[in-house]
């Protein structure tokens, strides 16, 4: 539960069935398991790619507006969340929403095997960093190198990215596509890099953009391995 609210002051999920107003967080994945739902799928879409979601076209298109929703294994129903917050600087108080609604039982979009994203991300890692050190970025200097050790020194931590038992190439999957992801955060960061025409930003951004696609997959399917194992099971 720790591990879903965070540092959030307040969650309630709306939408329910069988509940006419919203309730806490534990009595609504209570209610989820009197549902039949015996797991919970991850899905990070982002625009034109719909990546974990099934449909139907309400759910998507929430999903995509927030960029993050949870598909449910085991009853036709997703979760959006909605993030308020309020508050002076310093002490904001922040709620999340989730908006229960029904969703299409049918495979996720574009969620590969654990064995396939961790192929995927070992090239991605490569053309990152190749694409990163060509436009000058990766190696420009101590805030780049002292940004990217800074993660590795937390991913080196980290091996408690997901919950206990989770296979270990989902963990090794996860980590390494975090660390992908920071090295396409990293460039953002730094502006256009080395590109000063239109076209090398152009060029930059088509180059990085696969390489942000496979991140997310992978985590996607990091995430969602143990419900997946559960259904090959």
């Amino acid at each position: 539960m720790l591990a879903i609210v965070g540092e959030d002051a307040v969650h309630r999920v709306e939408g329910l069935p069988g509940e006419s107003a919203p309730v806490g967080l534990t009595l609504a994945l209570g209610r989820l398991r009197t549902l039949g739902v015996s797991g919970l799928r991850v899905a990070l879409p982002a625009p034109g790619h719909p990546l974990g979601l099934s449909g139907p076209p309400e759910f998507n298109a929430r999903a995509l507006e927030a960029e993050e929703a949870v598909v449910c294994s085991g009853a036709a129903v997703g979760l959006v969340p909605e993030v308020y917050e309020a508050g002076p600087s310093g002490d904001v108080h922040v709620e999340v929403v989730w908006h229960c609604l029904p969703v299409r039982a049918a495979p996720p979009a574009d969620v590969p095997s654990l064995g396939e994203a961790e192929r995927e991300l070992a090239e991605a890692l490569r053309e990152a960093t190749e694409v990163l050190t060509r436009l000058d970025v990766a190696g420009s200097g101590p805030v780049a190198e002292a940004a990217i050790e800074a993660y590795r020194a937390r991913a080196l931590r980290g091996r408690e990215v997901l919950a206990p038992g989770y296979p270990p190439r989902a963990v090794r999957v996860l980590e390494l596509a975090q660390r992908v992801g920071a090295l396409v955060s990293l460039a953002g960061a730094h502006g256009h890099g080395g590109a000063v025409s239109a076209s090398e930003i152009s060029a930059r951004a088509g180059a990085l953009r696969p390489v942000e696609r496979t991140a997310r997959r992978a985590q996607v399917a990091a995430y969602n391995s143990v419900v997946e194992e559960r259904g090959v099971g």
